[in-house]
């Protein structure tokens, strides 16, 4: 059984930065990629950040240059820290398993974290 917590977020004023966490425990591989997802209010969930030992790390054309995804593999942790936050950034912000959610429709997601951007 996969569990994944999200912690980090808040409220910042758009320029600010964040520092999410992501924790998670189960069968998830140190060779799948971990991503972090954003869900804008009334829209999908959508991947922002990428991050995998074969491929390093990938970023969507809205968050590149501002968002840098790491992990402890050790840890089991996943990071996103978040610079220059734009109020288009405002949402919930959910890490997991890239392979487990492309495979997998029941796929267990975190509570998720929230991010609000004031402008």
């Amino acid at each position: 059984q996969v569990q994944l917590a999200e912690s980090g977020g808040g409220l910042v004023q758009a320029g600010g930065s964040l520092s999410l966490s992501c924790t998670f425990s189960g069968s998830i591989s140190v060779n799948h990629a971990m991503a972090w997802y954003h869900q804008a209010p009334g829209k999908e969930r959508e991947m922002v950040a990428f991050i995998s030992r074969a491929e390093g790390t990938s970023y969507s054309d809205s968050v590149r240059g501002r968002f840098t995804i790491s992990r402890d593999y050790a840890k089991n942790a996943l990071f996103l820290q978040m610079d220059n936050l734009k109020p288009e950034d405002t949402g919930v912000y959910y890490c997991n398993d890239v392979v487990r959610v492309m495979t997998d429709q029941n796929a267990a997601w975190g509570q998720g974290t929230q991010v609000t951007v004031s402008s």
